[in-house]
């Protein structure tokens, strides 16, 4: 049995340097809350709002460290709220998504494209991918248990030698689900 954790991902966002010198001042570091799965990988202290047409989240958690470019992640429900409607897309993947407003402790950043819906995914060390035979990119089926048990279909592999055995989901996933942080899922195909 192909058995992984899985991990719960709310609302957060990734910050480029420019944006966090532009929304906390130059020359501003994150400060680190705690470690999360993936090896290097922070929930920072610090929030930030984010403002869209129709509404507004006041602390959003940022994940650290700094990114290249921008990027909100949110559950559908959050976009709806927002009144955004961003595609389900691999993070990173933010051409021609929707922007949104971002408001700090010293000052605010309209940022042109970066809202997304993450896609469903299982990061995979390549010891672990190469050992059940999955491929980078892959869609896999994977099974999650409970008292409303569900399959998750297009279930992106990502394979690296930097990350560690984890599936995330986002909030409306997991709430349809019952899933949990820590929980477990099997991988079907």
């Amino acid at each position: 049995m192909k058995k992984v954790p899985v991990g719960v991902s709310a609302r957060h966002i990734h910050l480029s340097v420019d944006h966090i010198a532009a929304l906390f001042g130059a020359g501003y570091e994150l400060k680190v809350l705690k470690d999360l799965s993936q090896p290097g990988q922070f929930a920072a202290e610090e929030t930030v709002a984010v403002i869209g047409p129709k509404g507004k989240f006041d602390k959003v958690r940022i994940l650290g460290p700094a990114r290249g470019k921008t990027q909100l992640e949110v559950s559908s429900t959050d976009a709806f709220s927002l009144g955004v409607n961003p595609p389900v897309r691999e993070s990173g993947n933010i051409a021609g998504t929707p922007g949104i407003k971002l408001v700090g402790p010293a000052g605010e950043v309209e940022i042109e494209e970066g809202v997304i819906v993450a896609a469903r995914h299982i990061h995979f060390h390549t010891e672990d991918a190469a050992r059940w035979g999955i491929q980078d990119k892959q869609k896999l089926t994977v099974r999650v248990g409970g008292e409303r048990a569900v399959i998750f279909e297009e279930v992106v592999a990502r394979v690296s030698d930097q990350y560690a055995l984890d599936m995330h989901i986002d909030t409306d996933e997991a709430n349809a689900a019952g899933v949990k942080n820590g929980d477990e899922a099997e991988i079907l195909s």
